[in-house]
């Protein structure tokens, strides 16, 4: 029996007992990243109650990767990873809203070089073109929608990126292709929080979601499906309170670092089974080979197609890290080493696990392994210092939407001497929570001004509870809140905005301008902040200024609705009547046919005429 089973794995690879893999390369490359999927929410990788047919089915038809691990438990820089085969601190995306180097080739590149029609559709704002990943790819579907005002989402449903992307397939002829999609489905708020359902039942809701999505585009390829190597990874975990986290991006935990990894293709056996510790960076030397590249370009990364043959890799050590904890809060980053049975975490109070005896991370032996954590240490540091050096931080606009999406973006506010991240998680926790919205209506108060009792000088929990008190009716109360994450410099408009709100409630102009200003200098260009001002300038009687203001806030943003309608007003009272007639019928063209400003557009375009 062992003799048979070897020649049938000599039909598939040309090679038996040993060897890297001979294989007929792959014609095709499917890449599908699925934001924030723990490995144990799938049901290949042991979850009896997952629902996750399509992985399932690519895991029995392929090979799936016990161990894999992420490079950050952070979106942009972990998929900076997966896509140039390097670790951050090469790559240079230290976390969400910091690029890629400009110098740093990509999968994409590569594979353009080599033939393919290449093209991603991403789902979320953090994988904006503008961080660095669009190159080498000639689509790069980024395109979010907006609110009924005009302002850009953050991300789009799974649906919509794959309709895309299977227009893009249909659309191709006879060419090697390279797709690349990501979905985001997993990412919190998990589905509708107010809808009830725990968090870990919605998020599973949410999987289910993703894995139906990725089953459609691959039954999309058709007959490119059997010269196609399809790759489906995440892009880091997810926590639900173990050691203390909620959500992801403060520790480097496994709960946040393993990943599932599935791979299917020409030369792949089915129902592989791989132990070895692999990363994300294998992926593009691994893809790179798969498709029969003369040479694997350089990088950090290992090809795996040895272990599709049945051999382990050569011991080797692997590198995280999370620059959260500095970036969000001003704490300690962490980095992490694991070698083997050891794992490590450098950190103020650093730790050091043997994870032969406590896979879950438990029980800190550093005391009692002083050289085993003296050696990973110095690894730690030959990787990265505990500070990014002359890492730029994310620009205003990007913290902005980022924090949108529950990513803090509370700025790093400076000092010496830094928290350790486990000594401050429960305010990580709280604030989680809050971002989710898992915690709502005064449950959600209660939760901000706990924050505050902890960490009295929180920017962004003096900004979100200006919010939740303006929702509340409450402005005089949310006033303070706002003026403390203007002073700290919160880097959004968010503050000035919510305090113009306010002063605009009372009548006070001048507060509201003032507080316009601010915003506007917090977070330069913004265009809604813009269009504010010229809105406040043609009340003010002062249409020369309000359409400077307007017309600078709809270079920028088009879609601005009421802003176009008040630059028709404003240039309608300097007499410009042609003016005043194209913007209102550009807005009318704008408007969706039921719309209820439709009416009033209409007049004023009547009046024009």
């Amino acid at each position: 029996m062992r003799h048979a089973a070897c020649l049938m794995a000599l039909l598939a690879f040309a090679a038996c007992r040993g060897g890297t893999p001979r294989v007929e390369p792959a014609r095709h490359v499917v890449l599908i990243t699925i934001d924030t999927l723990r490995a144990d929410a799938v049901g290949a990788y042991g979850s009896s109650a997952a629902r996750t047919p399509t992985l399932d089915g690519l895991a029995r038809d392929g090979a799936r990767f016990e161990r894999a691990w992420a490079t950050a438990p952070i979106t942009l820089p972990s998929h900076a990873s997966l896509l140039t085969g390097l670790h951050p601190p090469m790559h240079g995306a230290r976390h969400n809203g910091i690029a890629v180097k400009d110098s740093v080739p990509t999968l994409a590149t590569a594979l353009k070089a080599d033939g393919f029609d290449t093209a991603a559709f991403v789902s979320a704002f953090p994988l904006d073109r503008r961080f660095g990943l669009a190159r080498g790819f000639d689509v790069y579907d980024d395109e979010l929608p907006r609110s009924p005002e005009g302002r850009p989402l953050n991300e789009r449903s799974g649906t919509e990126t794959v309709d895309r992307a299977i227009a893009w397939l249909r659309a191709r002829g006879d060419v090697r292709l390279f797709l690349w999609v990501h979905l985001f489905e997993p990412h919190a708020p998990y589905g509708t929080p107010a809808s009830g359902g725990s968090a870990r039942e919605r998020y599973a809701a949410e999987v289910t979601a993703a894995d139906r999505e990725a089953g459609r585009l691959l039954a999309a390829l058709g007959n490119r499906s059997s010269q196609t190597l399809v790759i489906v990874a995440g892009d880091h975990g997810e926590a639900f309170g173990e050691h203390g986290e909620i959500g992801h991006s403060i520790f480097v935990y496994d709960t946040t670092l393993r990943v599932p990894l599935i791979a299917r293709g020409p030369g792949i056996p089915h129902g592989t089974l791989i132990r070895d510790d692999v990363s994300l960076i294998d992926i593009p030397a691994t893809v790179r080979a798969l498709t029969g590249a003369e040479t694997v370009r350089p990088g950090e990364g290992l090809s795996l197609t040895p272990t599709l043959g049945g051999n382990s890799l050569a011991p080797r050590v692997l590198y995280a890290e999370s620059f959260a904890p500095l970036f969000d809060f001003g704490w300690a980053s962490l980095r992490s080493v694991r070698d083997g049975r050891w794992k490590y975490i450098a950190a103020p109070r650093p730790e050091l696990f043997d994870l032969s005896k406590d896979p879950a991370e438990d029980s800190n032996v550093s005391a009692a392994s002083p050289d085993e954590a003296a050696r990973l240490d110095k690894v730690a540091d030959s990787r990265s210092s505990a500070e990014p050096g002359s890492t730029a931080t994310p620009p205003a606009d990007v913290a902005a939407r980022l924090g949108s999406l529950g990513y803090v973006s509370g700025g790093n506010r400076g000092g010496t001497t830094r928290a350790d991240p486990k000594d401050r998680i429960e305010i990580a926790a709280q604030m989680a929570m809050v971002t989710s919205d898992e915690v709502q209506g005064e449950a959600r108060i209660v939760a901000l001004e706990s924050i505050l009792r902890a960490d009295p000088g929180n920017p962004q929990a003096h900004l979100r509870l200006g919010y939740a008190e303006i929702e509340r009716q409450r402005c005089a109360a949310a006033m303070p809140h706002l003026q403390a994450a203007l002073d700290a410099h919160v880097p959004s408009a968010d503050a000035g905005l919510g305090l113009a709100t306010c002063f605009g409630r009372v009548g006070n102009t001048g507060g509201a301008e003032r507080a316009l200003e601010a915003a506007l200098a917090a977070e330069p260009g913004n265009p809604i902040v813009t269009a504010n001002l010229g809105i406040l300038a043609l009340e003010q009687g002062r249409a020369d200024t309000a359409i400077t203001r307007l017309r600078d806030a709809l270079e920028r943003e088009p879609a601005l609705l009421e802003a176009r309608f008040a630059l028709a007003r404003a240039l309608a009272r300097t007499g410009d009547r042609a003016g005043a007639l194209r913007e209102a019928e550009r807005l009318l063209g704008q408007l969706p046919a039921g719309a209820p400003q439709r009416a009033e557009v209409e007049r004023l375009v009547t009046a024009l005429k």
